[in-house]
């Protein structure tokens, strides 16, 4: 997949263009988008929450150490990235993935989580 400033992102070489393409992604783009697209989030942590708890799935700070745009790895990123421009292109419902990070958040805080999370991103749960 060709990205418009020059590099491929499926090439092993290129994980700085990743990370790169990540951060372009949830501190410009998604917020330069939401207030049109009438998205319950606006703030880039936010977006970053919800994209990479889906790819995660589960919270992502039981996964990776923060910073994620340094430490995740790259399928993570590659998934939440993929998830982030299906957003922004209307084939993804950016309010139901944010529902489903925040139920998945409160499972895990009660306790609850244990296995359920994955299910809470699969296509059954829409």
């Amino acid at each position: 997949m060709t990205r418009s400033f020059g590099e491929d992102i499926d090439n092993p070489d290129s994980d700085h263009v990743l990370r790169l393409r990540w951060r372009r992604l949830v501190e410009d783009e998604l917020p330069g988008a939401a207030a049109a697209r009438r998205w319950p989030v606006r703030l880039d942590h936010c977006f970053a929450r919800i994209l990479l708890d889906a790819a995660c799935g589960a919270p992502w700070r039981t996964v990776i150490g923060a910073p994620a745009w340094r430490n995740a790895p790259r399928a993570i990123l590659t998934t939440a990235i993929a998830l982030g421009e299906a957003c922004l292109a209307g084939d993804a419902d950016l309010a139901a993935l944010n529902r489903k990070s925040l139920a998945m958040r409160r499972a895990a805080k009660s306790g609850e989580l244990a296995g359920a999370s994955r299910d809470l991103f699969s296509e059954e749960a829409e």
